[in-house]
């Protein structure tokens, strides 16, 4: 066993696997860019060694960096988590020529399944069922048209040398093929140094399975059962889940058996995922190879009990696999969410600043587990310069609804102010009945949130936030009154006034360390278990636990709860009766001018001064996160002024051109 590993990664990975080398009294070392310089995965190892500045190429991207810093602090074994260098042959390759174990698979296996291209060969040459569609790269949109015509639309475009979402697109007719073939294209170039791309059948109302496989040095591999990843945006996975709800036990066995075929026809020597696209009938093809670590592993580590990094090291380190597929069984069934820094108003652009405020769920294990993955604590900077992951939620439970329920309590426990974020979204659609029937597709978010993020507000969370509302202005009267700072102690009677102009009106009163609040014909009883100093209230609300989003400013309280999200203000009924009277003053519209969604380097433009545009036509494209994004008109028009050049950093709101 090694005695000291490198991890060359940062965020919630890095922390990762810095955790199970803790737990195998294995020292660890941490590199880090300038902009990571505070960054918890450096403070949790023994040692941390500066690479180079924030961007990529020139510190996590940067091979002799990292080689130097093994030497300078001994480490024998370089672990490189997901991302970055964890899927380029060059970097095993560099690391053995210096003398130094790589804790993944062999540098041929990366070769041979990194390649999306040569990936699908090798499938088909194993046997495995592959995706109809082009044998090779493409060099021009013409060739990707004359594809897709043959094959049938919609196709997908996909980069030799993607992963996590980055150089896809989906083109619905020969005319999306052009801008399709150059995103995907340019995307490809800027996240992977290489802008091959191919073109392939894309599955109608599709599922995305996949199996983890594991193999060591003696030829031996197994698989520890699928997960599934339908629930994506942008082809970038947002749940994940294991098992899967759509498979039976013959199609499992049979995904199982082409993944492990394929896994032994590379010498697959580590942790890996073969992917498969499924439709609605569990008719199942190859997809792709990712030959390392995935973001999503920890739902198979809390249905199978295995720790997938332990396994790694020991794999690395020349042991024999410890368990055979006879001992892989699942145990209940596992979810995870995860938690981005994005606005989900703003269709879901990234976000970046400091987190004011963090608050997270509680790690628990019981009836249910809760586990949190994380690689930012409270004042955190979330960075233009890299994923905008703040974490990863999982839960477990005897069976799939109980890990949904799990997760939905787990996700009204988030708390982040600072930036926006995705989590209310996740509680709605963790609500959402589709969601819960198990009837998924990669398109669900798009076909089921095409506008809203959130549900919409019902009379059951109405009431719920209208009496913790009620109940934490009493608790604060009655304080004030302790402080000889308000004359009297119980508020008595209270309205709550929401955005929509919606009124619930209520009576409270004390009953021992909590409320009856009297709402219409009914009752309530509420009870704090500590209140919401830290954003999250917690306790009961009629007999039920709740816990939600709690933010009370001097004007009004914002509240989130089972995907729903409101802003409420509590007034005395008389004041309530003649806010009637004040109306809110409304916004100017923004006029003529298109300001920057997000924070993010201009790629290209594509309109100058004079020029006359169509609604939705392609103005700019914007890189946030090495994830491109197209900016459209919103009406036709014509452009008065170009503000900004390519190659600029733009803040959020940045004026980028006018209409005339």
């Amino acid at each position: 066993m090694f005695e000291k590993i490198l991890v060359a990664n940062r965020g919630e990975i890095a922390c990762r696997v810095i955790k199970t080398c803790r737990r195998l009294n294995i020292a660890t070392v941490a590199v880090y860019s300038d902009a990571d310089r505070h960054a918890p995965h450096v403070e949790m190892a023994d040692e941390a060694v500066r690479i180079g500045p924030p961007p990529a190429a020139q510190s996590y991207l940067d091979i002799d960096a990292i080689i130097e810093a093994c030497r300078k602090t001994g480490a024998e074994a370089v672990h490189p988590g997901y991302g970055f260098l964890s899927e380029r042959a060059a970097f095993p390759q560099a690391l053995a020529a210096a003398g130094i174990v790589f804790i993944g698979p062999n540098p041929g296996a990366i070769e041979a399944m990194g390649d999306k291209i040569e990936s699908k060969r090798r499938a088909e040459a194993a046997g495995v069922s592959t995706v109809p569609g082009g044998a090779g790269a493409i060099e021009t949109a013409e060739e990707a048209a004359k594809i897709a015509s043959e094959i049938g639309f919609p196709v997908m475009i996909k980069a030799s040398a993607g992963g996590g979402g980055k150089g896809m697109r989906i083109a619905h007719s020969a005319a999306e093929v052009q801008e399709g073939f150059d995103r995907a294209r340019s995307e490809a170039a800027s996240s992977f140094g290489d802008e091959r791309v191919f073109v392939e059948k894309f599955i109608v109302d599709p599922r995305h399975i996949e199996i983890q496989v594991l193999g060591d040095k003696h030829g031996n591999v197994i698989h520890l059962l699928e997960r599934e990843c339908s629930i994506q945006r942008r082809n970038q996975k947002v749940i994940e889940e294991a098992p899967s709800p759509l498979l039976d036990e013959a199609t499992r066995e049979a995904m199982g058996a082409q993944a492990v075929a394929l896994a032994k026809a590379v010498n697959y020597d580590s942790a890996g995922t073969v992917e498969f696209v499924a439709d609605q009938d569990a008719n199942f093809y190859f997809l792709e190879m990712n030959t390392r670590l995935q973001v999503e592993h920890p739902v198979t580590e809390l249905i199978t009990g295995l720790d997938l990094v332990e396994e790694m090291i020991r794999v690395a380190a020349g042991e024999t696999l410890r368990h055979r597929q006879s001992d892989i069984v699942a145990n209940g069934w596992a979810i995870e969410s995860r938690l981005y820094a994005e606005d989900p108003d703003r269709n879901f652009l990234p976000s970046i600043g400091r987190l004011r405020r963090l608050a997270m769920p509680e790690a628990h294990s019981g009836h249910t587990t809760t586990r949190v993955d994380t690689g930012v604590v409270e004042g955190s900077e979330i960075s233009r310069f890299y994923d905008p992951m703040i974490a990863k939620v999982i839960t477990h439970g005897p069976n799939r609804n109980a890990a949904i329920d799990a997760m939905s309590d787990a996700l009204d426990r988030v708390s982040i102010e600072g930036i926006r974020h995705n989590g209310v979204f996740l509680s709605a659609l963790m609500a959402h009945p589709r969601w819960r029937s198990g009837h998924l597709s990669t398109g669900f978010i798009a076909e089921e949130f095409p506008e809203q993020a959130t549900r919409p507000l019902d009379d059951d969370g109405r009431i719920v936030m209208a009496a913790v509302a009620f109940a934490e202005e009493a608790r604060d009267a009655v304080r004030r009154a302790g402080f000889g700072q308000h004359p009297t102690p119980m508020p008595g009677a209270l309205s709550a006034i929401f955005e929509d102009d919606t009124r619930v009106d209520g009576t409270v009163t004390k009953n021992g360390k909590g409320w009856v609040i009297a709402i219409g014909d009914g009752s309530i009883e509420v009870a704090s278990d500590g209140g919401g100093g830290r954003g999250v209230w917690s306790g009961h609300v009629g007999g039920r636990a709740v816990s939600l989003s709690f933010h009370r400013a001097s004007h009004a309280t914002s509240l989130t709860w089972r995907g729903m999200r409101a802003k409420l203000k509590v007034r005395r009924p008389r004041i309530a009766d003649l806010t009637a009277y004040m109306p809110e003053v409304a916004l100017a519209d923004g006029g003529k001018k298109v300001l920057c969604p997000m924070p993010g380097l201009v790629v290209s433009l594509n309109v100058k001064a004079g020029d006359k545009v169509d609604d939705g036509q392609a103005l700019a494209v914007i890189e946030a996160m090495k994830m491109e994004n197209v900016i459209r008109a919103d009406r036709a028009g014509t452009v008065k002024a170009v503000h900004v050049a390519e190659g600029a950093s733009l803040a959020v709101d940045t004026v980028m051109l006018e209409f005339e």
